[in-house]
């Protein structure tokens, strides 16, 4: 068997991920091309088609593929970029540190993400999601902006109960990707309303 034809890890999918979001940061890769790419590096089985959406990235490939020195791939650094929630319910809260690109996954689940004391490494948050019979919510500060026009729903629900944009404040969710028999909700922390009401 060829070392192309080996099965991949998650952890060698999250990597390709990372390298993925660089290519986007130096300007090799538009937003839409990175979305279409990670896609097809979440579903790759073998480091064959995982090298497929690095084949055109100068300097960027993992071991197995045809080239002469193929270089070992190295763990992921930051696993919270990805946030993976199979027939159980994941929660960020608190003081945690947000990056800017956040990949959702969540199949059969829900994921409640709570940005209202969170660490925010840019102004503008890119949250990927990809979830079947799962629901996404996100809790943002009063003074924060999510755009939901970008995610597709099949026969889901997207509710946008904030400010819906341009970022004017600490923090713009843009939220893209594709939900199916599941929602996403942005709203405010319970209470928000009371309190403007009472000054």
């Amino acid at each position: 068997m060829e070392a192309r034809d080996l099965r991949v890890s998650d952890a060698e999918r999250e990597y390709v991920g990372q390298l993925l979001q660089r290519a986007v940061g130096q300007g090799m890769l538009s937003l839409g091309e990175f979305t279409e790419r990670m896609d097809t590096a979440l579903a790759a089985r073998t480091r064959g088609e995982l090298n497929v959406v690095l084949h055109d990235l100068p300097g960027i490939r993992v071991v197995g593929d045809d080239a002469p020195t193929p270089r070992p791939v190295p763990p992921p650094t930051d696993v919270q970029t990805v946030i993976r929630a199979r027939m159980s319910g994941v929660t960020r809260k608190g003081a945690w540190q947000v990056p800017p690109t956040l990949h959702v996954e969540n199949w059969l689940a829900g994921v409640t993400l709570d940005f209202t004391s969170a660490v925010m490494q840019t102004q503008v948050v890119e949250v990927v999601v990809s979830g079947f019979c799962g629901s996404l919510t996100l809790i943002v500060p009063p003074e924060a902006t999510v755009d939901l026009d970008r995610v597709e729903s099949v026969a889901g629900s997207t509710s946008n109960k904030v400010r819906s944009g341009p970022p004017i404040g600490p923090l713009h969710l843009v939220v893209r990707g594709q939900v199916s028999f599941g929602s996403v909700t942005a709203k405010h922390p319970f209470g928000t309303g009371l309190k403007r009401l009472l000054g």
